[in-house]
């Protein structure tokens, strides 16, 4: 009997790059929430605006050693870009917790975004693969493929379900310590477990004798149409 090919299991954790990127975005959180606590119980003049120079520079920090050890300059400016942001919001509003707004926004549009991508049958989890592998959209005439991306997708939404059910009742709350606690929390950890779930959720669609991630089959090689 043909066995399924184990190495698509590494190769996809590989492909995916594991959680690096997600821990640099935890890092300047954490430092806009520590100088923030010790700017506010000292009551120091403007708060928020040591806490956001803090996260800027920790990002910044990050960008350059990220950028002397080779990483894509485009990866390292979008990750700094979204710090700014941040910072530039709760500078303007006048609180803290507001920092966390666009990491807020974002999860809620990133659910939505691989949900539909999953109902109209074109899965981010595949879009992603599919480019990285060089393979362009041959991985959507592989049927069952493409029915593995589609649910190994789902995990990718729930992940960010996950944050905004615990994100948003503290942002309500303005609970800004539990919310900085529960974004380092639920970041990198989350996109870790994904990455690690997402080879044996796809492979429960794939057939005995599939080639894998890196050989969808042509045309109707593929045993039955994605649901």
């Amino acid at each position: 009997m043909a066995r399924r090919n184990p190495k698509p299991d590494a190769s996809l954790a590989h492909i995916l790059g594991g959680h690096g990127g997600a821990i640099d975005a935890t890092v300047p959180v954490v430092g806009f929430v520590l100088v923030f606590t010790l700017a506010d119980s000292a009551s120091w003049t403007s708060p928020i605006a040591w806490a956001a120079g803090a996260a800027l520079l920790t990002a910044v920090v990050i960008a350059v050693v990220r950028l002397a050890g080779g990483k894509q300059p485009r990866a390292v400016l979008f990750g700094l870009l979204g710090v700014a942001v941040a910072a530039l919001v709760a500078l303007y509003t006048g609180r803290a917790v507001d920092f966390f707004l666009v990491q807020i926004v974002s999860n809620a549009a990133s659910a939505l975004a691989w949900a539909v991508s999953i109902v109209i049958r074109w899965p981010l989890l595949g879009v992603v693969v599919g480019t990285l592998l060089g393979q362009r959209t041959r991985w959507r005439r592989d049927p069952d493929l493409l029915r593995g991306y589609q649910r190994a997708s789902w995990l990718w939404v729930g992940q960010y379900l996950v944050r905004l059910a615990v994100f948003l009742p503290l942002y309500v709350a303005d609970a800004v310590v539990p919310l900085g606690i529960a974004r380092a929390a639920l970041t990198w950890p989350l996109v870790a477990l994904c990455v690690a779930l997402s080879w044996p959720v796809l492979r429960s669609a794939l057939p005995e004798g599939h080639r894998g991630l890196r050989h969808p089959a042509e045309g109707d090689a593929g045993s039955r149409s994605a649901t």
